[in-house]
């Protein structure tokens, strides 16, 4: 899928520390046991498995988003259905094989790739049996299949899309404030739900921040992801590419600056990694998820208009925040309404994080039990 070769490697140990973290919390899976409000009996209270599960994984995290379904489903003692992403169906054929190895039972665990995904997961949502449906992937078809779970009251886990802003106050270390932005937008080719989508860099560094980005922009190399020296790869496909390049032609015809903007190769699904100033907060680019190599900067001088008009957007996946002291912060204190808050953006998906449901585009709580 054009994931640079490090970062493809990175995801191998990502998605085995999913598996090693769900088999240690399968010794905390406790019931509870209460006295009765009558006082002279108590009231037991177990925890089953749910059953059997389907479970939808993306293309742009094929290994981790599935250990990271899989994981909980077998520790709670469930079956599971995986439907890969039909662009990257190899992995997960590759892990289901690892899981044969390890000795996992014959039935447990189905891994049923397809190139009709509509009416593949149509028809299991439509099984009486099935019990469960997890899915991360667009909004658009989040809301068919929670459409269609509810036809039998299937659980459900669902992980959309999102427009993660990141944030830089004026006292922000601007050095480390750059190196962390190119990890935090650029991861996996910015093709990631928690990428930093929209840059709010404050009026009093914002030259000297959109600057310093834009030249680390252009010492980036583009190329196959195969390549050692390459640090950003091809998107999915060609139609991907399209869309980012529609949102930044948008931008640029209502004011955007181009600041950096490199050259692709000529063959293959490449996006030019850009830097864009002076974005317009009506541009799509700033409205839409970008899920590529794009970032657009807006300058705020008043952290009270910022936060609302953060707050104002149905996302909620994830957010960003660089200042000496994040946790005292103005824009910290104002609690922006955002699933995942990262003080230092590399992986804000860790195993262990914990869960919020403060907008329509997020994950809510996993029940497996």
């Amino acid at each position: 899928m054009g994931k640079p070769r490090q970062e493809s490697l990175d995801e191998v140990i990502y998605a085995a520390e999913f598996l090693r973290w769900f088999s240690e919390e399968t010794i905390r899976v406790n019931g509870m046991t209460r006295t009765a409000p009558n006082g002279d009996s108590r009231i037991f209270t177990l925890k089953e498995p749910v059953g059997p599960c389907l479970l939808v994984t993306p293309w742009n995290f094929p290994l981790a988003m599935g250990t990271r379904k899989i994981g909980p489903a077998l520790a709670a003692g469930c079956t599971a259905i995986v439907k890969p992403a039909t662009h990257t169906p190899l992995s997960m054929n590759a892990l289901g094989s690892i899981f044969v190895d390890a000795g996992l039972p014959a039935g447990v665990l189905s891994i049923l790739p397809t190139s009709n995904s509509p009416s593949v997961v149509a028809a299991l949502t439509a099984d009486a049996r099935l019990r469960k449906l997890s899915f991360t992937g667009s909004t658009e078809v989040g809301k068919i299949l929670a459409a269609q779970a509810a036809q039998n009251v299937l659980r459900l886990s669902l992980e959309f899309g999102g427009n993660a802003p990141l944030i830089v106050c004026k006292d922000a270390d601007i050095d480390r404030a750059v190196t962390e932005t190119v990890k935090a937008k650029l991861r996996n080719n910015g093709e990631a739900c928690t990428a930093a989508n929209v840059i709010y860099a404050h009026r009093d560094i914002a030259d000297q921040y959109s600057t310093a980005l834009a030249k680390r922009f252009d010492e980036l190399v583009v190329g196959p992801g195969s390549d050692t020296s390459t640090t950003v790869g091809p998107l999915i496909d060609h139609r991907a590419v399209r869309k980012v390049e529609e949102l930044v032609e948008d931008a640029i015809n209502k004011g955007a600056r181009t600041l950096s903007c490199l050259d692709t190769p000529s063959t293959g699904s490449y996006c030019s990694p850009s830097v864009l100033g002076d974005v317009p907060d009506h541009a799509r680019l700033i409205q839409e998820e970008i899920f590529g190599p794009v970032a657009p900067i807006v300058t705020w001088d008043d952290e009270t208009a910022l936060i609302a008009g953060l707050n104002e957007s149905p996302y909620g996946l994830a957010g960003y925040l660089f200042h000496p002291r994040p946790r005292h912060s103005p824009p910290a204190q104002r609690e922006p309404a955002s699933r995942h808050a990262s003080h230092q953006p590399r992986s804000t998906l860790q195993r262990g994080s914990p869960l919020r449901r403060p907008k329509t585009k997020r994950i809510r709580p996993r029940r497996w039990r």
